[in-house]
Parts: C-alpha cells; structure tokens; sequence
C-alpha cells in the first residue's frame, strides 16, 4: 500500500506507554499520521488487548506499518505474529531494524521500553522507516514463510 502521507499503527501495554507517546510525537513531525490503538496511560493492562488490533490494522491495510511497545518488547512481537500478514521484529539497535526492513520486509516492530533508552528508541524507528526491502533471495523467504508447503519443495 502506498500513501502520500504513510499511517503507522501504534500498540502498547502500561510498561511501553511513556515511549509510545514519544514516539507518536516523533512521527508527528516526521509527517506520518498515527493510528493509536493504546493503551492510554500506565495503569497496567493486557498488551494483546493493544498490539493485536494495531497488528491487524497493518494486515487490513488500514495502516502501512506498525509499532508495538511493551517493556521488553517481546510478549509485543509474539502477540503482533499472531496476526496473519504481519511480520513483526522485535528490534534492540539500529542495524537490527534496518535488516528487519531490509531482509525480512517487516511490516510492524516491537520495542521493549525498559531495554533501551528513548533516544535509541526514535533511531530505532528512523532507522526502521527509512530503510527498503532488497527483495531477490529475500523475497523467495518472506513467501516461504506464508507458504503451507513444505519449505524445501519450493
């Protein structure tokens, strides 16, 4: 899906929120709108109730990517995967987003608030945004992935 203006999915659990508003802000200035699906504050809740209908949102194509948070960012990713159509990452440095992007052609990321700081957190994210999917040998794996067959008959 491609818009002029690109929509990203927010999701978050109470351990990710601070970086989740954040983040939200950032992307505001970058000129991409938010679809925010919560939670709203740091009153502790249940993250699949938050990331998976930011996750389907991106499957839907309602929005072109997505972003989970939680506190380390991995019950996020596991949750995010559950989702038909959505590749999720759960990213920790820079390079790791940018081959998430690169490599994998990840549609949603995950991070993990009390893993990082917020500083790597937004790089994390432009890292992410700004890389491109290289397709070739990557491609023939993504589908793989969304293949019933068995992987070395393809």
């Amino acid at each position: 899906m491609t818009r002029d203006i690109l929509t990203v999915a927010l999701g978050t659990d109470h351990a990710g929120f601070g970086y989740k508003e954040e983040i939200k802000s950032f992307l505001h200035k970058g000129h991409y709108q938010t679809k925010d699906f919560g939670t709203f504050s740091e009153d502790s809740v249940d993250y699949p109730n938050f990331v998976k209908p930011a996750a389907q949102a991106v499957a839907d194509g309602l929005c072109d990517f997505g972003i989970v948070l939680g506190g380390s960012g991995n019950g996020e990713a596991i949750a995010a995967n559950k989702v038909k159509g959505v590749r999720c990452a759960l990213c920790w440095s820079t390079e790791t987003a940018k081959l998430a992007k690169e490599h994998n052609n990840a549609n949603v990321i995950a991070l993990g608030q009390r893993q990082m700081s917020l500083e790597l957190a937004l790089q994390i994210v432009s890292a992410w945004l700004d890389a491109k999917f290289e397709g070739g040998r990557h491609l023939k794996r993504i589908k793989m992935l969304e293949s019933k067959k068995e992987f070395e008959n393809l």
